[in-house]
């Protein structure tokens, strides 16, 4: 028996088309149109007018949503052919550069209402709409990302760091019989978690330094900006990159001090609460006709304000005499730490939603850059403090 060569990949897109779930197998939907008939020729390409006849024969099934985002690949493609890869990619969730501009340039020629019209949501769609507006400067986008998101996973990353954080703090308030401005307490730095200069060989310290904070007036504004602006921009990007750009701010903190202010300590989430803030801001400066939150020149000039506050009270406790000589206050350097990964990596990151960051050039660069930064950070801890011959406070 002669073997039937392989179909091509329009073909079994066609053919994968009527399984998935978005143009569901009901018992009363329309006969399927053949695989053969997308691309009898086996090119690789489904003729828009195909695509177009297989929408119509399924729309009642569609969310309304994701049948604009495919008439808005149709209407693209003036050439009246879709590549088989912009469809997989649009059935998979994994969109490409050229794939989005595909889909923004179509989706200029579609006249449906916004998002923000819509009535009839219940709370929890509202809250998804909310969070949509608040971080997304495209329309396209808040539309694909309202139809898409499940709350599964929940916003687990910035949650559990929010809460092991209040949990140190009780911790150690209880411990040290002291809540407010702990750091002055003479015990506060013989916690194994804060990054002191004579410690700095235990590496753990770079990082668990976040889960000790100078007192609840620290502590309060950190774990009310992580929730307020980490968990929203989780929900969309993902606890993966939400909490790459929140960890790298928070390393880049400790290893900036350990460079720049190098006789103090490290204590608080700041590096990594900052690098998130200062994303968001940037992105939305950026894109500012395209953000539609609420009240968004007041909102930034409020979350600079509370940033500044809380910088201006680092600075201040840096150079306030010390609770524990020779040995100074936690240093305020981390902040700026956090603000350099934010405006550079953490940007890269929010402005790209659901694209594949290794496609990104400006993504390779702003790593080797931090990578450099790490690497002679590193070299520095390493040898700097014997050649400059520097004084360091004594081990607590």
């Amino acid at each position: 028996m002669g073997e039937h060569p392989s179909p091509g990949p329009a073909v079994a897109a066609c053919a994968e088309a009527e399984r998935i779930e978005e143009l569901g197998p009901e018992a009363d939907e329309q006969p399927a149109a053949a695989p053969e008939d997308c691309d009898p020729g086996n090119t690789g390409y489904i003729s828009t007018g195909k695509f177009r006849s297989l929408l119509e024969s399924h729309s009642s099934k569609l969310d309304p949503h994701k049948r604009e985002v495919l008439l808005a690949l149709a209407d693209s493609h003036a050439d009246g052919q879709i590549c088989y890869q912009d469809f997989v990619n649009l059935m998979s969730n994994k969109r490409s550069n050229s794939f989005r501009q595909a889909i923004l340039q179509g989706n200029r020629r579609l006249c449906s209402k916004a998002l923000l019209e819509e009535k009839g949501l219940n709370l929890s769609q509202r809250l998804i709409r909310h969070v949509a507006y608040e971080t997304l400067p495209r329309e396209i986008d808040r539309k694909w990302y309202y139809d898409s998101y499940t709350c599964c996973p929940p916003p687990w990353f910035m949650i559990t760091v929010t809460l092991l954080e209040v949990a140190f703090f009780l911790y150690n308030g209880v411990s040290l019989d002291q809540f407010v401005l702990q750091v002055t307490h003479p015990r506060y730095l013989q916690n194994a978690l804060v990054y002191h200069p004579q410690l700095r060989a235990q590496a753990w310290r770079y990082l668990t330094y976040i889960f000790m904070h100078a007192g609840v007036e620290h502590l309060g504004l950190n774990v009310a900006l992580q929730l307020l602006v980490g968990v929203p921009l989780e929900m969309v990007h993902g606890a993966t990159r939400i909490g790459l750009v929140y960890v790298a701010g928070v390393v880049a903190g400790s290893l900036a001090v350990s460079v720049a202010d190098m006789t103090a300590p490290v204590v608080g989430s700041s590096g990594g609460v900052y690098a998130l803030v200062s994303a968001h801001l940037a992105n939305i400066v950026m894109n500012w006709s395209g953000m539609k939150c609420q009240f968004k020149l007041l909102r930034m000039a409020v979350a600079l304000i509370c940033m500044s506050m809380e910088f201006g009270r680092a600075v201040w406790l840096r150079f306030h005499p010390s609770a524990y000589p020779p040995c100074p206050h936690p240093s305020f350097v981390a902040h700026l730490g956090g603000v350099a990964v934010g405006i550079t990596l953490g940007v890269v990151v929010l402005r790209n939603y659901e694209q594949r960051l290794q496609d990104q050039s400006l993504w390779w660069i702003f790593v080797a850059m931090y990578s450099v930064f790490v690497l002679f950070a590193i070299f520095w801890n390493i040898f700097a403090y014997s050649l400059l011959d520097l004084k360091l406070p004594p081990p607590p």
